[in-house]
């Protein structure tokens, strides 16, 4: 199973599609290790630098509605997590693209828009999220400040996640 939390980066637009994730002139590599420094790269958002300290050290994603929107490729995926991003937290998801982060052993979370604008309160902040798989559990924790929020996840998708993902999952079950 693959570490989830860490420090967020807040991405406060809804419709991010897969070509803002990892523009599609970086579909013709076949290794993962060479989405890596072109994610988010074609991503317009008012004071974002795919190149800033905050995205570089940045574990988690809390972002809006419709997230991995676009066409269904595994890139969009795959370059978050060679950079290191296993958890993304949003409204919801494309469908293909979700499925696809659970596909990759990634967690991608669900939560009300109340509990989203709950958590981007703190977005001016340095925040570290942590996260109890066992508890359906958030923590995010920021200058004296601390939000806990429970999660749900299906039962599926959380097997595929504890197996590091779809491939592992049939190794172990197939």
């Amino acid at each position: 199973m693959k570490t989830f939390g860490g420090k967020v980066l807040f991405l406060d637009r809804s419709d991010i599609n897969t070509d803002e994730i990892i523009p599609a002139k970086y579909l013709t590599e076949v290794k993962k290790e060479a989405l890596g420094p072109h994610m988010l790269e074609d991503l317009k958002l008012d004071g974002f630098d795919p190149l800033g300290d905050k995205t570089q050290n940045a574990s988690v994603i809390v972002t809006r509605a419709n997230f991995g929107c676009g066409s269904s490729r595994e890139h969009a995926p795959w370059a978050l997590e060679v950079n290191g991003i296993t958890l993304v937290i949003a409204n919801n998801y494309a469908r293909i693209f979700r499925q696809n982060m659970f596909n990759c052993g990634m967690l991608a979370i669900e939560l009300g828009e109340d509990e989203i604008d709950t958590i981007f309160k703190m977005a001016a902040l340095d925040v570290e999220c942590s996260v109890d798989i066992d508890q359906k559990m958030l923590t995010f924790k920021s200058s004296g400040q601390t939000q806990t929020i429970p999660f749900t996840v299906a039962p599926f998708d959380e097997a595929l996640v504890r197996a590091g993902g779809w491939v592992e999952y049939a190794d172990q079950n197939l």
